[in-house]
């Protein structure tokens, strides 16, 4: 799977809120997760495919989601970005914020081997 190929099955698997699913057929099991910074419990990187199912989850569990969009791929060689945004309560603390990120996925071997994310976090 080429990234082009990768980013496509990416945005329509997310457009359908089948996030999980998307990491179980797209990423490779020693997949990279990076994170602009990292959490009280959650570490700015991640590694292998259960940790970024893991911090997936722990995503659902935490954020109650008005709304969900992405757009993209955007192609670069072995590389691709798609966009996201959200409309999302946060559940612990009942704080509703909206958020828009820029995922930037590396593919090889027909896999995502590695995604980073870009958001501001003021």
């Amino acid at each position: 799977m080429t990234a082009l190929e990768a980013g496509k099955k990416l945005v329509e698997l997310c457009q359908k809120g089948q996030n999980v699913q998307a990491i179980e057929t797209l990423y490779s099991p020693d997949v990279v997760s990076v994170e602009p910074a990292s959490g009280p419990n959650m570490p700015a990187e991640m590694r292998g495919i259960q940790a970024v199912i893991g911090k997936n989850q722990w995503w659902m569990d935490n954020h109650e989601i008005h709304s969900a969009s992405c757009d993209g791929p955007y192609p670069h060689g072995e590389r691709f970005i798609v966009n996201f945004r959200y409309d999302v309560t946060n559940k612990p603390t009942k704080t509703r914020f909206q958020m828009s990120e820029a995922g930037l996925y590396t593919v090889k071997d027909g896999k995502i081997v590695r995604e980073e994310f870009f958001y501001h976090m003021g």
